[in-house]
């Protein structure tokens, strides 16, 4: 069974890494390239290694590089990122610091997402979101002349896996 479960996720880890430069979205002459790489800590020293397979914990750093390929500049360019299922977004590690997330894609706030949810008594009470719910980040990278880059990077951990019980 958790062989099983492994080999799922490693499934679900390099079909996300897979599809996630088709999600970062950019527009006419701008290109994305979108890297996933898995952050190592040893003897106090970080190092950034393949992707390819991760286990639940461990964290993992996504870089997306856009490029103005064409002959003129590119105004009010959004940069999104996206955070595949099966990974939780960590705060503060999105750079730049200034950054929007969203649950949908659609519906983009400034970190932190808040949400309005009525408490035992009824009162409506605000709370934040937790990052691991987060889907989306979002930058305004603003004017993109021709030939410039820019990157923005986010960092998020795989999840536990949620396994069912099979009572009978």
């Amino acid at each position: 069974m958790q062989a099983i479960l492994r080999r799922s996720l490693v499934l679900a880890l390099v079909s996300a890494a897979s599809f996630a430069p088709a999600l970062a979205f950019a527009s006419g002459p701008v290109n994305v390239a979108l890297t996933a790489q898995r952050v190592t800590i040893e003897n106090g020293r970080e190092s950034l290694g393949s992707a390819d397979a991760a286990r639940p914990g461990e964290v993992l750093q996504y870089r997306a590089v856009y490029r103005n390929d064409g002959k003129a500049a590119v105004r009010s360019l959004m940069a999104t990122l996206p955070i595949p299922a099966g990974l939780e977004y960590l705060p503060r590690t999105a750079a730049p610091a200034v950054v929007q997330a969203s649950l949908d894609g659609k519906t983009f706030a400034p970190v932190p997402l808040v949400r309005r949810t009525r408490d035992a008594a009824g009162r409506e009470v605000v709370r934040e979101v937790p990052p691991s719910e987060y889907r989306f980040l979002r930058w305004s990278i603003g004017t993109l002349s021709p030939k410039e880059t820019r990157t923005v990077v986010a960092r998020a951990r795989v999840a536990p896996l949620q396994v069912a019980s099979l009572e009978r």
